[in-house]
């Protein structure tokens, strides 16, 4: 069995000092080794973190909670460290959605981003990265033109649109310990 096969040639060894200061050291470096990869780093709240949309969004096309995707923009760093890195994935979500309608309302979008998911799979919450995109409104030029064409009432507003590669800039939530 596995333990006689110890017994015979594992503990002879441990008794000689020479092959159990091998043993040791060797343990200790193990040790060492894994104690300097496995580094936490502290990400403060305010960090800064810049992104940019990964796809256009029309507010006539979603719906309030639709996930909307972001791209991180620069490798964000702590002590010299990159802790998150460029192109690591955004998400944000949908709080308004209205599109532009008749008598010339302007559509609206809004857009909370919330958080971004590290390569280790620990979640960095965002706040202050509200997204506000709206239209222009028509509606007083609908109204006179309405007066003296009466089809004019039909002029709806402009779209509200969030382009691919919108850039805006989050910042982290809370303060956060991460595993390197």
């Amino acid at each position: 069995t596995i333990f006689q096969l110890y017994q015979r040639t594992i503990c002879p060894l441990l008794r000689d000092s020479y092959y159990m200061k091998k043993v040791f050291s060797s343990v200790l470096f193990v040790l060492a080794t894994l104690s300097i990869s496995a580094q936490t780093i502290k990400l403060k709240a305010g960090t800064s973190v810049p992104v940019k949309s990964n796809q256009t969004v029309y507010a006539r096309n979603v719906e309030i909670g639709d996930q909307i995707k972001f791209s991180v923009t620069s490798d964000i760093k702590v002590d010299g460290k990159i802790v998150i890195p460029t192109g690591t994935i955004a998400y944000g979500r949908v709080t308004e959605a209205k599109k532009s309608s008749l008598a010339g309302t302007k559509g609206k979008l809004n857009i909370n981003l919330d958080y971004v998911i590290l390569e280790n799979g620990e979640k960095v919450y965002l706040t202050s990265g509200e997204i506000r995109i709206s239209g222009k409104n028509r509606t007083p030029l609908a109204v006179i033109t309405a007066l003296f064409a009466w089809p004019c009432i039909f002029i709806p507003g402009t779209k509200a649109v969030m382009p691919i590669g919108y850039e805006t800039i989050a910042n982290v939530s809370n303060t956060i310990e991460i595993t390197l």
